[in-house]
């Protein structure tokens, strides 16, 4: 959420902002609704004052002054019932649209209409070539016997899949070697729930906007939540902290759920685009300071390169652009990997920063030690990893003439020292 007298001062930036991410909000009459919400506040601010006062002077009056008085007394409680009713009105509305307000983009983020103006930074290791003919992820995962596409469709509907014998010990080596990366680095580990309240979503930007995407239990008012940043952004929800406790770093190894609407015929092939699948999050909450947030924006994205380049997969790093953000997000880094059946950079990690744009939503404050004021605190997050998709480059890239898939050094504690993955 932005702060109104941001709005107030300059309604034209949060106008091209809207149109640069393509939110529709109208803040003509967010405005319009402000001024009104305003002026009917600051009259009952007066008219109770005013009632206070002739509340005191009528036991000290008779005769036609007091009845003059209760006569006023009684104006008063009218015009009040009007105000609070116009209050009651227009509430629900400003609340509404302020909930729909883009955050503006920083400056240096390139203006563009979806992914495909986002702009490369630089990219990381090696493309293998290969000097056979190469498999994909799905029928290396058929051969070796690790990957069961048609029985997990079978048992659950389109984008399902089952991982089984070295595919499922491969997908969970690739967590819990990012994961003990990211605890090395001081993050603290949570588990955290699945479900998520309405408020919880509100607090984070998911809603409104995610709906769609979002797999609801309308029978119990919980969410299934997307990504593992829901539970650990709003953590301290509503809270307020002391300066010393920040920053909080937090990593999650969290189920993500996503109903992938609206992207019928859209990357149906394999493992990229699923409706559930495991992921590392990192979620670092700070001061409300934009050098400070850039440099965990930096710090988070490093995390996930080195888990990248730990594991020999050779990525791209691009500056999304403004079509491409999210209504929160001021910028976005993300991380693509190369994917041989794909023959392209595909994207892999999202690195977010939002200024406090859900810690409003969230009001998740802290104390300044300076000027003990409460402030608002900025929020980050980035993947760290995310399993099955981060499978597709892993089995593609280290695949082998004779049909066999070479584990990286680094996974091979996590699968009793094995090799190689080979059929059974």
């Amino acid at each position: 959420m932005i702060d109104i007298r941001q709005i107030r001062e300059n309604p034209q930036r949060f106008k091209e902002a809207g149109r640069a991410k393509h939110f529709d909000v109208d803040i003509d009459r967010l405005l319009e609704v402000d001024s009104i919400l305003r002026t009917a506040k600051t009259q009952l601010q007066e008219i109770s004052t005013s009632k206070n006062r002739i509340g005191k002077s009528i036991p000290k009056l008779s005769g036609d002054q007091k009845q003059t008085a209760l006569a006023e007394l009684a104006e008063l409680k009218k015009q009040e019932a009007q105000y609070n009713a116009q209050v009651k009105d227009l509430q629900p509305e400003f609340d509404a649209l302020m909930q729909e307000v883009a955050q503006p983009a920083d400056d240096d983020v390139p203006l563009g209409k979806d992914d495909t103006e986002n702009i490369e930074i630089r990219r990381e290791g090696a493309v293998r070539q290969f000097e056979f003919e190469p498999k994909d992820h799905v029928q290396l995962g058929q051969d070796l016997d690790v990957i069961d596409i048609e029985r997990g469709v079978r048992l659950a509907g389109t984008r399902n899949y089952i991982l089984k014998g070295d595919g499922a010990l491969l997908h969970w080596a690739v967590l819990r070697f990012a994961l003990d990366y990211m605890t090395g680095r001081g993050y603290v580990p949570m588990s955290v729930p699945l479900l998520m309240n309405d408020e919880a979503m509100r607090g984070t930007g998911y809603y409104p906007g995610a709906e769609e995407q979002t797999y609801r239990m309308e029978k119990d008012e919980l969410n299934l939540a997307g990504t593992a940043e829901v539970p650990l952004t709003a953590y301290r929800m509503g809270e307020i902290l002391n300066a010393e406790e920040l920053p909080l770093k937090y990593v999650a190894l969290s189920s993500c759920f996503r109903r992938e609407a609206g992207a019928a015929g859209k990357d149906t092939y394999g493992l990229y685009r699923i409706h559930q699948f495991d992921k590392v999050e990192q979620v670092v909450i700070c001061e409300n300071d934009a050098e400070r947030s850039r440099a965990f924006h930096d710090e988070i994205l490093a995390n996930s390169e080195a888990v990248m380049k730990a594991m020999g997969l050779p990525y791209r790093v691009v500056n999304v652009c403004s079509g491409d953000l999210g209504r929160g997000q001021a910028k976005k880094f993300d991380i693509e990997a190369w994917m041989p059946s794909r023959e392209n950079y595909c994207e892999t990690h999202s690195a977010s920063k939002f200024y406090d744009f859900q810690a409003r939503r969230m009001n998740l404050r802290y104390k300044d030690a300076a000027t003990k004021k409460n402030l608002f605190c900025h929020t980050l997050n980035n993947t760290v990893i995310a399993s099955p998709r981060i499978l597709i480059p892993l089995l593609e890239l280290y695949q082998n003439a004779d049909g066999s898939v070479t584990v990286p050094d680094v996974l091979r504690p996590y699968l009793g020292g094995k090799e190689k993955i080979t059929r059974p």
